[in-house]
């Protein structure tokens, strides 16, 4: 009897090992390799295409509407802002807004207030409520002030400029003024609505 090394019984017993056979089996792994390939493909195909058709149409009705059908879309009238915007930019997810004119857009509001738009004006949009707003001013009192906020509650718009407000008829707003002439261009009917001056919301209080 020959007394051999641990290690060269279990040699021994892995070479004659039935699992060892399948090592001496005619397999071609690249060929294998290839097999699995092909089979995921089609998966991987199937996958990119559902995320595409689940993503892509909301961008693109995004891409398509225009900044006044926004407005709309958050409960305000296309009014807000005047004819000639040129682009915008929205965050869906956080509620920026911006609007692009081509130059600054002036006019006055039956002669009660003159607006100034400039050309970018940006702010935060959610339902019925424009808010940190700039590049939008209003002459009050001989000095131009900036509108930081406009709020609807039922049909009348709160414009706020920090410690005054003026409220105004949503209908007034049904339809976008023009640089310039604002509400009054073409010579059509002038409208009067009910304009309340800018005041302290704590007058009368």
């Amino acid at each position: 009897m020959f007394w051999l090394p641990l290690t060269s019984l279990y040699q021994q017993a892995k070479r004659t090992s039935p699992t060892s056979g399948f090592n001496n089996l005619p397999i071609d792994r690249e060929e294998m390799g290839s097999a699995t390939t092909q089979r995921l493909i089609p998966f991987a195909a199937t996958l990119i295409y559902l995320i595409l058709i689940h993503s892509t149409p909301a961008s693109s009705s995004l891409e398509n509407r225009t900044a006044y059908e926004v407005l709309e879309d958050y409960n305000f009238p296309v009014g807000l802002l005047p004819k000639g915007v040129k682009g915008y930019d929205l965050n869906i997810t956080t509620g920026k807004f911006s609007a692009y004119f081509n130059d600054t857009c002036s006019f006055s509001l039956e002669s009660s207030y003159q607006l100034k738009y400039m050309p970018t004006i940006e702010g935060y949009i959610s339902n019925g409520k424009l808010s940190t707003l700039e590049g939008i001013y209003v002459r009050v009192f001989f000095m131009w002030m900036q509108i930081v906020e406009i709020l609807r509650y039922g049909d009348e718009l709160f414009f706020s400029v920090g410690v005054l407000f003026s409220v105004f008829p949503i209908d007034y707003f049904e339809e976008s003024p023009q640089c310039g002439c604002g509400f009054q261009c073409g010579g059509g009917q002038v409208r009067m609505p009910r304009i309340n001056p800018f005041v302290s919301p704590y007058e009368g209080s």
